[in-house]
């Protein structure tokens, strides 16, 4: 659980953990699942290799959701961007995605920001039930697709004043 009153407890049985080399075959199908599952037209196995380079060097690092030994889902952050969400498709809909959600902004702090293919609407779906409103608008400079960008912000309860 990230400890904070506002957030859900973590579904049973999932556990959140840092990305170790020995995951690095199940990491990338699921990556590369989740992905071709959403735009079978794009090779994400070709960018695989330059993908993993490039989260290896962010901030926040590659966060995995991990249930009964398999990799269920995993997130990518550079300290307050999430570059990646991506959870197995046969887990599309299920409490893994909220689950790693919870878990980066509750690393990221006050507020999280993110960018998102205009064209996927499951995802922008995700990200508003989220609390994730758009502030604008960009190009995929690896697709050429038009992205939407989105942030979110820690909301202060005060519980002092909740009677």
């Amino acid at each position: 659980m990230s400890g904070r009153a506002d957030q859900p407890a973590r579904p049973a049985g999932l556990v959140i953990r840092p990305y170790a080399e020995a995951d690095h075959d199940a990491v990338r199908e699921l990556w590369c699942s989740a992905w071709e599952a959403t735009y079978p037209a794009i090779d994400f196995r070709a960018r695989w290799p330059l993908m993993l380079t490039r989260w290896r060097g962010m901030a926040g690092g590659i966060h995995l959701a991990v249930r009964d030994g398999a990799v269920a889902g995993m997130i990518v952050l550079d300290r307050t961007d999430l570059d990646q969400i991506a959870v197995a498709p046969a887990l599309f809909g299920s409490p893994v995605a909220a689950a790693l959600m919870d878990f980066a902004k509750a690393l990221a702090g006050e507020r999280l920001t993110l960018t998102v293919n205009a064209s996927n609407a499951r995802a922008i779906r995700f990200y508003e039930r989220h609390g994730f409103v758009p502030t604008g608008t960009g190009v995929s400079p690896l697709s050429g697709l038009p992205t939407r960008i989105y942030q979110w912000r820690h909301r202060a309860v005060n519980i002092a004043n909740n009677s």
